[in-house]
């Protein structure tokens, strides 16, 4: 248990917890200055593709960038005369660079689509609302008190910083559930037999980011017809 300052002993999860959104917030910081590059690598075999070629593009790189990250590190993680603190420690740094792809991909998509990243708070809904998928769209919708489908577009461009700030907060708590308990299931996963953690690393991750992928698609809706 860590000791606050002013407030007293800070129980151990919400030490965890607190970890997991600097990461997350770290992620967005290191990510948000390649969207546009990242756009670009998207379109760079055809400079005229429409939105929905790109957008496409965009999926198929996350997810394969997801998936051989896993089960690159799997495979490390789980190789004959590898530690268990050097698997773990191998894993754990595999989270970080697994969320920086998630973080990547939900803004690239937000981008092409036109919506503003210009501001943290939104750049924090965009990827905790996908990231969560269809929790966040529900929690989103029912903060902002707004109905309708494609959040990302109806919610996240037109409502209040401060309204986005309560969202966040919400988001916030459920992320750090889901994510750690995923991640954790998959950390240990990768410390099995040599193989069998590549494939457990590379299988989990895709699924991750396939269910990003589908999310994304909800939030966002049909791909503009032309560049914004």
């Amino acid at each position: 248990m860590a000791t606050g300052a002013l407030d007293g002993p800070v129980p151990a999860a919400a030490v965890r917890g607190q970890r997991v959104l600097d990461l997350l917030d770290k992620a967005i910081g290191i990510q948000s200055p390649l969207v546009r590059k990242n756009i670009a690598r998207a379109r760079q075999r055809n400079p005229e593709a429409t939105p929905a070629q790109v957008i496409r593009n965009l999926e198929r790189m996350y997810v394969s960038a997801s998936t051989g990250t896993g089960a690159a590190v799997g495979g490390a993680a789980a190789a004959p005369g590898v530690g268990t603190g050097v698997a773990l420690a191998l894993s754990a740094g595999e989270a970080l660079s697994s969320l920086e792809l998630s973080t990547l991909f939900a803004l690239s998509i937000a981008e092409v689509h036109g919506v503003p990243i210009d501001e943290i708070e939104r750049r924090r809904t965009i990827v905790l609302g996908i990231m969560l998928g269809g929790t966040g769209s529900a929690t989103i919708a029912g903060v902002a008190e707004r109905t309708g489908q494609h959040w990302g577009r109806q919610v996240v461009a037109k409502v209040p910083v401060e309204t986005l700030r309560q969202i966040n907060r919400i988001l916030g708590r459920n992320f750090v559930t889901k994510y750690g308990t995923k991640q954790g299931i998959i950390v240990l996963g990768r410390v099995a037999p040599f193989g069998i953690g590549a494939v457990i690393g590379g299988g989990a991750n895709a699924a991750i980011a396939t269910l990003a992928v589908r999310a994304g698609r909800r939030a966002f809706g049909p791909p503009p017809t032309s560049w914004p």
